[in-house]
């Protein structure tokens, strides 16, 4: 019992430390003055997000990077992890972490050094395509570990019936396997959209000038003083994204 409230006192602690900071921007972006002193409760600062065309473009830009690489790399990350559970593949499963530990900066600085080389030949320019491609290399990985883990739980006795009953192997995974691994497959989405549209390391070295997203638009609003905006908006985006995580393990689940 002792033990008990003692790991109860430290989690709780550990929460308060992690969490802290998120609150009190809350409280704050809900503050009427700019500064950190309070003066009354006002929806100003949330007003003012709409009045932004900086932020509003960034946000509308953000949206279709983060839907179109989770859409890309759920469909390939997905038929990926099939293979991988298919073949019994362990070395090219444990590589798969290998992209989740190395530095963003690294990461971002590879990709931007092949487009740059792949570009010469091409003609083509950094813009939200680079992005998008940037974001689904990265959300692969995340999508692959988090199918592959469902698929370790799916009696594969169940797609060898069917190829057994005369379906094809197209027709056993389409109407066997996916269905059974679908909660796994739109939490891998979830968390792919999640990871996609808080990255700000990596799409900054490969956005190009008409490709901005909110976390870069917000870092240099944050760069030129801490306006109650940002708390709004940083507000909303971690909102957002809490709840996307909590279906998201909900789904796994």
């Amino acid at each position: 019992m002792r033990n008990g409230k003692w790991i109860s006192a430290y989690a709780a602690g550990a929460y308060l430390f992690l969490h802290l900071p998120l609150l009190v921007l809350a409280v704050f972006s809900f503050n009427a003055s700019k500064f950190t002193v309070w003066e009354g409760f006002s929806l100003q600062w949330y007003g003012q997000i709409f009045e932004n065309s900086q932020l509003l473009e960034s946000t509308w830009n953000s949206l279709l990077i983060a839907l179109a690489s989770t859409m890309l790399a759920t469909s390939i990350g997905t038929l990926c992890a099939y293979g991988i559970w298919k073949r019994k593949a362990p070395v090219l499963s444990g590589s798969l972490y290998l992209s989740l530990v190395t530095p963003e900066i690294v990461t971002g600085i590879s990709l931007l050094a092949l487009f740059q080389w792949s570009f010469r030949f091409l003609g083509l320019q950094l813009g939200m395509h680079t992005v998008i491609l940037a974001h689904v290399a990265f959300c692969l990985a995340y999508v692959v570990i988090t199918v592959l883990a469902r698929l370790r739980t799916f009696d594969a006795a169940l797609e060898e019936a069917a190829l057994d009953l005369g379906a094809t192997p197209w027709q056993a995974f389409r109407l066997v396997t996916l269905p059974a691994i679908l909660p796994g497959v739109i939490a891998a989405a979830l968390l792919a959209f999640t990871v996609s549209i808080d990255d700000y390391v990596i799409t900054s070295l490969v956005a190009g000038v008409d490709s901005e997203t909110l976390p870069m638009v917000v870092y240099q609003m944050a760069r030129r003083g801490v306006s109650p905006v940002v708390n709004a908006i940083s507000t909303l985006i971690v909102l957002g994204l809490g709840v996307l995580i909590l279906i998201s393990e909900r789904l796994q689940r």
